[in-house]
């Protein structure tokens, strides 16, 4: 699992913030961003939810329990709506995703 010190490291210079900078968006002090980056000590749960939240990926990302960072808001929406719906209309969108990525997968093998 990787440390959560390297993935904030990381977030962090992608978006070309100083430590400072993201102190004051996630309501930590630059000292404290930089023990959290070094693994000398761990943000609490609520300064974890916001630094995952300015960066816009899940706690799970953060922590390395998700190789994917994030999903945009719209796609995030549409799970939601997803799950709204009744069992039959689920299915329905699920094959037809299924159908989708299938034939997308199979383009790309092909194409390479």
């Amino acid at each position: 699992m990787t440390k959560i010190g390297a993935k904030i490291t990381e977030l962090r210079k992608q978006k070309g913030w100083s430590q400072t900078e993201l102190a004051k968006q996630v309501n930590a002090s630059r000292e404290a961003i930089g023990k959290y980056e070094r693994n000398e000590a761990s943000p609490s749960v609520e300064i974890a939810k916001n630094i995952a939240d300015v960066f816009e990926v899940s706690i799970d990302y953060l922590v390395g329990r998700d190789a994917i960072a994030v999903f945009d808001s719209k796609t995030t929406q549409r799970l939601k709506d997803i799950e709204q719906l009744d069992d039959n209309d689920k299915k329905h969108i699920y094959a037809l995703l299924d159908a989708f990525l299938r034939d997308a997968k199979t383009k790309k093998a092909y194409s390479s």
